[in-house]
């Protein structure tokens, strides 16, 4: 299944995803996001890795694009890793169920602990498809 990358989009009013491409868990968890995403105004994917992000989002640094998968919305305003779960979650019907769970009251930090505790481990979670060595700083 492609994508939908941003330069697809007539106008810059999409929100776009910002993942690690390099990593298998998180190809699958965005495809799976893009399927959940029907229905919805569309969304836009960026591999970390690919050069327009540091063109397009210079106040991302890599580093914090590595620790935490991120949402830009259409005005411009970035929302990372659990954070941007919780953003998705209000944005896409099919993910009405979740809202209630992921917005409890004082439950943000478990869901920003929960989300590092993933990410931290995302290369071990589904492999990795790096080339070579190329990973193996992350493991």
């Amino acid at each position: 299944m492609s994508l939908p990358d941003p330069d697809a989009f007539p106008c810059d009013d999409v929100d776009v995803v910002i993942f690690d491409g390099h990593c298998a868990f998180c190809q699958s968890q965005v495809r799976r996001l893009h399927r959940w995403s029907a229905g919805a105004k569309p969304l836009a994917y960026l591999s970390l890795h690919d050069p327009r992000v540091a063109q397009r989002y210079p106040q991302l640094s890599h580093e914090a694009l590595m620790q935490q998968m991120y949402v830009v919305s259409a005005e411009g305003t970035a929302y990372g890793g659990a954070v941007a779960v919780r953003y998705l979650s209000r944005r896409l019907p099919l993910l009405w169920w979740a809202v209630p769970v992921l917005h409890l009251p004082g439950s943000a930090g478990v869901w920003r602990w929960l989300y590092g505790q993933v990410a931290k481990r995302r290369y071990r979670l589904a492999g990795k498809t790096c080339d070579g060595d190329a990973c193996r700083v992350h493991l």
